[in-house]
């Protein structure tokens, strides 16, 4: 079964790059511009992981984050924040995300922490 990785960024330019190189890696991507929306992607069709970007209008990541961690069914699912701010790094790692990068971020480090994660073992040291 394809890996199903849903991206959550309120800049559509990020979030269909960011789809595309999932894609062209061989990974299934949805896409969702908001907190909400992804919300309501996660009910729909439970991704493997996310990737999140923090600051979003309505819900941001670590609200639509925390929000999930209160599920039991959803609370395992390994996140990945991606933001442009330099703060966070602490909440996103109380929030039990796999990795915390600030933007832009190479597709080859990006594509690495989700093999990771998505390993058997999944964990990774790189935040």
């Amino acid at each position: 079964m394809v890996p199903r990785i849903l991206v959550v960024d309120d800049d559509p330019n990020i979030r269909e790059l960011l789809a595309l190189h999932l894609r062209n890696a061989g990974y299934e991507a949805q896409t969702a511009e908001d907190g909400i929306a992804a919300g309501y992607a996660v009910l729909c069709q439970r991704p493997d992981l996310i990737i999140c970007d923090i600051y979003m209008p309505h819900l941001d990541g670590f609200e639509f984050v925390a929000a999930l961690r209160e599920e039991p069914v959803l609370r395992d699912i390994p996140v990945i924040f991606l933001t442009t701010a330099a703060e966070g790094d602490q909440r996103g790692s109380q929030l039990g995300a796999v990795a915390y990068l600030r933007k832009p971020v190479r597709s080859d480090t990006l594509l690495s922490l989700i093999a990771a994660a998505l390993s058997p073992a999944g964990t990774v040291s790189v935040g």
